[in-house]
């Protein structure tokens, strides 16, 4: 198995505290590096040192062997046409053992899938499985995967029920989410250490109506992405405000990633955000996205929505600031959106023309009990395209800072070479 890692460098906000005198206030410098933290202590000034990661690395790798089932079963030859062959201990898939009516699909007449190529078709009662090892201290695990229905004019979609070492998912074919005839899907799989066995499995489920009339599902396009766990910064006290982190979307989705009711902030594929009802992981090469590269769009209509919780001072007051929008994807209409932070709540109202727009808003709230707070956004709207398609308002760049931080601290943006030559004078002056 060949495995290819990425990195992706964020912006690490470094504090430093200067006591000249009683009467500075904190004096707040947030230096933009590239590189890993770095710690520095001088008696003289008393330099304070600390640093809050508001993003971390993400890792992709190329945890799974034949993915995207490319790779033919034994007997079977590469350019075959014939759409579905099935699989047998003499005709196997590489990288894969499975159980029960497993048959591999070729792109055709009868079956549509991405780039027209192949994917595995479970029948009743069947499953599909690899391992792969985990190879970071503690990383988390999402798993990104296509869905089809395998065939036409079915009574019924079969289920599919799709496990990791901490969480599972059942899924099937939704009706107008999207133009495709196939639908990407992401699942948070579980938190894992270095050299753990990460064991991946898809099981169909068994349906009471006829065999005959029921599409068993098709799975294809997987990629499972690792994420290390998220540090809290002093620029955003929320943790994955951005929607920078969840699923990885694949080269040949156009149209976003569903992601099904999560209830737990930590295990869902949006990290910590819990979902609601059903939302759209959208990205800004195919959608208007109003911050950053993903953002999340509430497309299953009335109380869907994405909410996480955060520990704050109790007696202090905090600020909400978020974007509301639209997709681009010609949703027209009014939506209400509901923003709640602690025991404040407010409905915003956003007219979209469907062309892409976004307003940036805030909330103002004070936290009344040392419980944790909750922040959610729920959508009061149903809404659909001309094509029948569900869509809904955008969600972005969610950011909560304190009130009393923002007043009383002078933030200064200085250049890290700037200061270091600074200290460097101020050792050989002393």
């Amino acid at each position: 198995m060949t495995s290819s890692l990425l990195s992706q460098s964020k912006t690490c906000s470094t504090l430093y505290y200067f006591p000249f005198s009683s009467s500075f206030s904190s004096l707040d410098l947030h230096l933009q590096v590239n590189k890993a933290p770095f710690s520095l202590f001088f008696p003289f000034f008393g330099f304070a040192y600390n640093c809050f990661k508001c993003k971390t690395f993400t890792l992709f790798t190329d945890y799974l062997h034949n993915s995207d089932f490319e790779s033919p079963p034994k007997n079977l030859t590469e350019n075959s046409s014939v759409p579905f062959v099935l699989l047998n201990e003499n005709n196997t898939i590489p990288g894969w053992t499975f159980q029960g009516t497993v048959q591999y699909v070729t792109a055709g007449r009868i079956m549509a899938l991405p780039d027209n190529g192949h994917a595995i078709q479970l029948g009743q009662d069947s499953k599909i499985n690899q391992t792969f090892q985990a190879n970071g201290d503690y990383m988390e695990y999402i798993l990104t995967f296509t869905l089809a229905p395998g065939g036409k004019n079915c009574s019924a979609n079969a289920n599919i029920t799709v496990s990791g070492p901490d969480n599972q998912g059942i899924f099937s074919f939704k009706q107008n989410y999207g133009k495709q005839a196939w639908q990407s899907y992401g699942l948070y799989l579980g938190l894992s250490g270095q050299d753990e066995t990460v064991n991946l499995l898809f099981e169909s489920q068994a349906v009471e109506s006829d065999d005959n009339s029921t599409c068993w599902p098709v799975i294809d396009s997987l990629l499972v992405k690792a994420v290390e766990n998220l540090v809290q910064g002093k620029d955003n006290l929320l943790l994955n405000g951005g929607f920078e982190f969840g699923p990885d979307f694949l080269s040949n989705s156009t149209e976003g990633i569903l992601l099904d009711s999560a209830s737990s902030p930590v295990q869902s594929p949006l990290s910590q955000w819990a979902v609601v009802g059903t939302i759209k992981y959208i990205d800004s090469e195919h959608f208007f996205v109003p911050h950053g590269n993903a953002a999340v769009e509430i497309v299953s209509g009335v109380s869907a929505g994405i909410h996480t919780e955060v520990t704050l001072a109790k007696g202090s007051a905090y600020n909400l600031e978020f974007i509301l929008g639209d997709a681009n994807n010609a949703c027209e209409g009014d939506f209400i959106v509901e923003v709640r932070a602690g025991s404040v709540a407010q409905n915003f109202t956003i007219r979209s023309d469907g062309t892409g727009s976004a307003v940036k808003s805030s909330i103002k709230f004070e936290v009344d009990s040392n419980a944790t707070t909750p922040i959610s956004f729920s959508s009061f709207t149903t809404s659909q395209t001309k094509d029948g398609i569900f869509c809904g308002p955008v969600v972005d760049d969610v950011v909560l800072l304190s009130l009393s931080l923002t007043s009383n601290s002078l933030r200064i943006v200085i250049n890290p070479n700037i200061l270091i030559s600074l200290l460097l004078l101020i050792v050989i002056l002393w």
